[in-house]
């Protein structure tokens, strides 16, 4: 019953944000620029085989993350449609800003390791037809338009790491964040060396990196980030891209290397006996041996 009203009223809420976000954004639509790569973003309901879900509601796009069985942990196929929706986002010239959001109890815990252990050990990554854009920004083209990610629920690791490269982060009270990746044999290999230190601080950030402790949030979540998505689309989208374009001149140098740096050193980590006692000991329920190797 308590599930059923919190979808109820998850329901309610998206329709009411919906109307506000039309009628804001319309008063802007004349300002829309027009990208060379014209694309459309189409809707992809709710439902057992999408694992990333779209809802257009004007000028704004809902993104769901979608494996709700396994806390929404992205396996390569999922990220690589998530790159791919992100592309149409930016490549639609009709919609102005996103809102990132998880389906279920939890917004991500991260990287389904076993899916992604298995894309490494074969050494090759699903590609895409179309083209693609890591919300990480490890690799070029980076998108022109905001993203805002709303977490609840578990947040870890991937997750976190999806959080902290959003243009505008909101978090419900109860969202349990973590990146705890070094205490099962891994490392944060999508950005939180990079971002979280910046955003943290270095005392702060290395205190949970290498701990694995969990810390709370207590900021509202999905309403709150629609609002703003709204208040984003009903804004000039010429100036909308030239802020973030400003503002990545000075991160993107700095972070540039290192984020290009990731891949590597994750996959490496993947080989290790390390990894492979942490992935046993988290099968067994018992702490893990680590032995440096």
């Amino acid at each position: 019953m308590e599930n059923a009203s919190r979808k109820m009223g998850r329901r309610a809420l998206l329709t009411g944000a919906a109307l506000t976000a039309v009628t804001a954004a319309a008063r802007a639509q004349s300002q829309t620029p027009a990208p060379t790569d014209v694309t459309r973003l189409t809707d992809v309901p709710l439902g057992p085989s999408a694992t990333i879900t779209v809802e257009r509601r004007d000028h704004i796009v809902l993104i769901g993350l979608n494996r709700p069985f396994i806390q929404n942990r992205l396996d390569p196929p999922t990220r690589l449609r998530l790159a791919e929706t992100l592309y149409q986002y930016e490549h639609d010239p009709s919609l102005r800003s996103a809102v990132l959001f998880g389906h279920g109890d939890h917004f991500s815990r991260g990287i389904d390791v076993d899916a992604q252990q298995a894309v490494i050990a074969a050494g090759r990554r699903p590609t895409s037809a179309t083209g693609t854009i890591d919300l990480l920004g490890k690799t070029k083209p980076q998108l022109s338009k905001p993203v805002v990610v709303v977490a609840h629920g578990d947040t870890w690791n991937l997750g976190h790491e999806i959080y902290l490269a959003a243009d505008i982060r909101i978090a419900a009270a109860a969202t349990r964040f973590g990146q705890d990746e070094n205490t099962h044999g891994r490392f944060p290999g999508g950005g939180a060396t990079v971002r979280f230190v910046r955003e943290a601080g270095w005392g702060n950030a290395m205190r949970y990196m290498l701990t694995g402790d969990h810390w709370s949030a207590e900021e509202s979540a999905l309403q709150a980030g629609i609002v703003m998505a709204t208040k984003i689309a009903a804004c000039g989208p010429l100036s909308i891209r030239a802020t973030l374009e400003s503002a990545h001149l000075l991160v993107d140098p700095v972070e540039a290397d290192a984020l290009s740096k990731l891949d590597a050193q994750y996959s490496a980590l993947y080989r290790t006996e390390d990894f492979l006692e942490g992935r046993r000991a988290e099968a067994e329920g018992r702490p893990p041996k680590y032995q440096g190797k």
